[in-house]
């Protein structure tokens, strides 16, 4: 983006006057894609900047505790995306900050690439911090949502629905989750609307080596 921005800023809006047609018209093609490039990507950061409170007819869940929220869960299912697309063994950590915010340390092993790939970022509540109703940026002041729609009384696995129903992660403690759970929470999710045939489960065992995280 910044390249991009740099470019336009840089390339006249019009054709010197001793330009030939044909090199106005090289000019105009050069200037679109940037624009169109520059104005789409604007309209997604837009939305998803916006798109933090829960999804209609989505509930997040009473009662939460950020303290006993924190630590290590291992992904054990999603909706896959392109920024996750591919990894395996992925896990996310939760801490808690002085200042009421999360720090969110997600991670997952690409093993095409034979690398850890690990992304920092902050959560914060949108409302009430007894609701598990929060949003978190990997991105500078833009936000995506997260929603705990089901907790274990335990604390032990938990589902996630993000911004639209097209998002949604399946959390536990452990590597698999415990008997009845899985199809507890899929029927849960597609009662709230998720296409769970498209839910993926994550290879959770594997190389414990492999390139450091990038």
């Amino acid at each position: 983006m910044p390249d991009t921005l740099v470019a336009l800023r840089d390339m006249p809006a019009t054709a010197p006057e001793h330009a030939t047609p044909a090199a106005t018209r090289a000019m105009g093609r050069r200037i679109l894609p940037n624009t169109i490039g520059v104005l789409a990507l604007g309209a997604v950061l837009f939305f998803t900047a916006c798109s933090t409170h829960p999804p209609a007819g989505i509930e997040p869940v009473a009662g939460f505790d950020a303290q006993r929220y924190a630590g290590q869960w291992y992904e054990v299912a999603r909706l896959d995306h392109s920024f996750e697309r591919g990894l395996q063994q992925t896990t996310a950590n939760y801490i808690p900050q002085a200042d009421g915010t999360i720090q969110v340390v997600n991670r997952g092993f690409d093993p095409g690439r034979d690398r850890w790939k690990q992304a920092e970022g902050k959560a914060r509540f949108v409302g009430d911090t007894r609701q598990g109703a929060l949003k978190v940026s990997f991105f500078g002041p833009f936000y995506g949502g997260y929603n705990v729609v089901a907790l274990d009384p335990d604390y032990q696995w938990s589902m996630v629905i993000g911004s639209n129903r097209g998002y949604l992660w399946i959390l536990s403690r452990t590597k698999t989750l415990p008997p009845g759970v899985r199809e507890q929470l899929l029927a849960q999710a597609k009662s709230l609307g998720v296409e769970v045939d498209k839910v993926l489960w994550v290879a959770q065992d594997g190389p414990a080596q492999g390139k450091p995280a990038s």
